[in-house]
């Protein structure tokens, strides 16, 4: 009996009751017996029972599990949007289950069906970079499962997300660029289907047309997010004729594994080619120099697509909103060749 968990049903055969009694004299309930309530909470306590939520949402049609899936588990981006989820779901009473995706649409695909399997009361997701295809998330909401999205998003026009401005950061990021005496401004970027590519790219070419320097073609590389694609792009780069005076990344894997490059070309961050990312990991402030890059506000971005699940949940009915967080620039020494 003490090698396996504990149920209710053991409990109930043991004393010979039924197993709603047993439910009912664990809360209290007035219709039970003290004495017997006593009893069953007695060998309970003897067997450690612990209370199954998941069985017990399912009698109710209920599980209060929310599903999150996100790309990877390592990055303090991601790390922290989980906790905000977690802490606002906890407050409202909800567990979550956490799946990478790993950056894989097949393994996204699979994560979704096992949650489904779970009998999740809703579910959170920031896409994985090669997540082509919604039909796996049409599945979601043909079980009226209520669904958000946040950062990498997609079904816009019915599905709640949050996201952060992009476009009016990678402008930002481009014209500081050409403020600190960059002119061959690049723009080392991701997969040309994901909505955060598409607005950085669109924020880098609004900043070069703001400051008056024509877009070239060659200067913008689309990646797989990986470093050591991120690496080949700033090789194409750096053997250009005329080599880029400053590279923007889609985020500070990209860049950091540009950085890499250029230092090992002997060439000298802001000195040759200034640069600067998105996300601003715990590494942007180890690097040397320090790396400038956009802080997200994770934490916040993690809290609101809590709140989208509990309201669409509270509703009964799925809820399209929209919610864009402000980000904060942090301009440290690989994008400033002055400093005043």
């Amino acid at each position: 009996m003490k090698k396996k968990r504990i149920t209710l049903k053991d409990i109930a055969q043991e004393l010979n009751v039924s197993i709603s009694t047993v439910s009912r004299a664990l809360k209290d309930h007035p219709d039970i017996d003290k004495t017997l309530t006593k009893k069953i909470k007695a060998l309970a306590q003897k067997w450690n029972y612990i209370p199954n939520p998941l069985a017990m949402g399912l009698l109710r049609q209920q599980t209060r599990v929310i599903g999150v899936i996100v790309p990877d588990l390592v990055t303090y981006f991601f790390s922290s949007i989980i906790s905000g989820i977690e802490e606002e779901l906890q407050q409202a009473g909800y567990y979550i289950v956490i799946s990478s995706s790993k950056e894989s649409m097949e393994k996204e695909i699979e994560s979704v069906n096992n949650l489904l399997n779970l009998r999740i009361d809703g579910l959170i997701v920031c896409l994985a970079q090669d997540s082509k295809n919604t039909e796996h998330f049409k599945k979601v909401l043909d079980h009226d499962v209520p669904l958000v999205f946040f950062d990498r998003v997609c079904l816009e026009k019915k599905v709640s997300t949050v996201v952060v401005d992009n476009v009016s950061m990678a402008k930002g990021i481009t014209t500081h660029f050409h403020q600190n005496g960059a002119r061959r401004i690049a723009h080392i970027t991701g997969p040309k289907h994901l909505n955060i590519v598409q607005e950085r790219s669109e924020g880098y070419l609004k900043g070069l047309n703001e400051v008056g320097l024509e877009f070239d073609p060659q200067y913008l590389i689309h990646t797989d997010l990986s470093p050591e694609n991120a690496t080949k792009a700033t090789q194409i780069l750096l053997n250009l004729a005329s080599p880029p005076d400053a590279i923007l990344g889609v985020n500070d894997t990209v860049i950091f594994a540009t950085m890499k490059e250029i230092k090992s070309r002997g060439l000298s961050i802001p000195n040759d080619i200034l640069l600067a990312g998105f996300s601003d990991e715990f590494h942007a402030t180890v690097v040397e120099p320090n790396l400038t890059s956009v802080a997200h506000p994770t934490h916040e971005i993690g809290r609101n697509a809590a709140k989208l699940i509990l309201e669409q949940i509270g509703e009964g009915r799925p809820i399209q909103k929209k919610i864009i967080l402000n980000t904060e620039l942090h301009m440290r020494e690989s994008s400033q060749k002055t400093f005043v």
